[in-house]
């Protein structure tokens, strides 16, 4: 039986996530605060098939004001 091999076992999951998914720094501090986990970013990400959703980055930062800037 074969075992496949994790390629990003010495990196950090937040630096592969902000490669794979093209975020800024900025997003990713936004996520942590937020508490987002960084595997489950590929239900929230779009693609050609899903069309309504928007891109991963806009959707961190609508859901960090959401939260952190309601009362403004």
């Amino acid at each position: 039986m074969l075992v496949k091999k994790n390629k990003y076992k010495n990196k950090d999951l937040w630096t592969v996530t902000k490669k794979k998914y093209r975020l800024t720094t900025r997003q990713i501090e936004m996520a942590k605060k937020l508490g987002m986990n960084p595997k489950k970013f590929g239900k929230y990400s779009s693609n050609n098939n899903q069309p309504w959703k928007e891109p991963l980055g806009s959707f961190i930062e609508r859901c960090y004001e959401k939260r952190f800037n309601s009362g403004i």
